[in-house]
């Protein structure tokens, strides 16, 4: 057992321990095995449609540099967690400094909410080029692309930079086990002492806001979609094309979403953690490998670039 006090007290830090995914011993090498081979498949699949996307100038369009900034993410949201939980399951000494429980955490959510903002902006893009097709070119200009990309990262990391600011500032005491396999604000709430009310309360209510905004918002420009498509256009061809790129993003958001706001908008409790583990690893590491395999298996463009690039490179070697 360790204690540690306020940061702002400036006194001693001491490390955490970091439960894992498991605690049984035989399944760590297979399982540093499998997540291996998942983080690896998330680097070459984001990082290849992140490459593609900025050196094929026919996907300079908003919708690619939107799906390049959600590669982008998906590498640096992965990258948060799965080194230190790969490098875990090979130690037996399964410890993380303070300074670094709260810098994982803040990276976590500020690259997590930035993901959460950027697909109700990829929706918003989906609805004006569908819904006014006319004036897209004009209302999505480079300039408004980039403010709108902006100003997701700009809010996730004030979000995150309110809760790691927040946390550091508790007093801990008794266990310094943390039921989970990074360090996130409901494990860490659950060892501190004293009064946590403002803490649960940003969680539920900012984040909950922050989360479910976008969320609704999604949910709004699909219902306006649709009815566009439905009673407003008259060409199968493009009620096609419109479908099966807002089908891509809608399964991505599904996959995103739903099981990040089952963490975070539940009440917390210690017969929660379990839960949260394993609903943490769908939203930390199957969505980042999954959604470069959607875009690419359902976009044309993106398949043809792709393939493209791969012709080429053979070409020349």
């Amino acid at each position: 057992l360790c204690s540690f006090a306020e940061m702002s007290n400036h006194t001693s830090v001491n490390e955490l321990l970091l439960i894992g995914i498991t605690e049984t011993q035989e399944l760590q090498p297979f399982l540093f095995a499998v997540f291996l081979i998942i983080y690896i498949l998330i680097l070459i699949g984001n990082g290849a449609i992140l490459v593609i996307v900025i050196s094929d100038p026919r996907l300079h369009s908003p919708m690619y540099f939107f799906l390049g900034n959600l590669s982008c993410l998906d590498i640096c949201y992965s990258t948060v967690t799965l080194p230190k939980l790969l490098d875990n399951f090979l130690s037996t000494h399964k410890t993380i400094s303070f300074v670094g429980c709260i810098t994982q955490l803040h990276f976590f959510h500020f690259f997590g909410s930035t993901e959460a903002i950027l697909l109700g902006v990829m929706a918003f893009d989906r609805f004006m080029a569908i819904c006014n097709p006319l004036r897209y070119t004009i209302l999505m200009n480079h300039e408004v692309c980039l403010c709108l990309a902006a100003a997701a990262w700009i809010t996730g990391f004030f979000h995150a930079l309110l809760h790691s600011i927040m946390t550091s500032h508790l007093n801990f005491c008794g266990s310094n086990l943390i039921h989970h396999f990074f360090c996130d604000i409901k494990p860490l709430l659950e060892l501190a002492c004293g009064n946590i009310e403002l803490n649960q309360w940003m969680l539920e209510i900012v984040t909950g806001t922050l989360g479910m905004s976008p969320f609704f918002f999604i949910l709004l420009s699909y219902f306006y979609i649709i009815s566009f498509l439905l009673f407003k256009s008259r060409s199968c061809s493009t009620l096609q094309k419109a479908l099966s790129t807002c089908a891509s993003h809608f399964m991505v958001v599904m996959l995103f979403y739903v099981p990040a706001l089952f963490t975070y908008i539940r009440p917390s409790s210690g017969s929660s953690m379990d839960q949260d583990r394993i609903v943490a690893i769908i939203y930390s590491v199957v969505t980042p490998v999954l959604n470069p395999v959607i875009y690419t298996l359902r976009n044309k463009d993106v398949k043809g670039a792709l393939s493209k690039a791969i012709r080429k490179k053979l070409w020349f070697e």
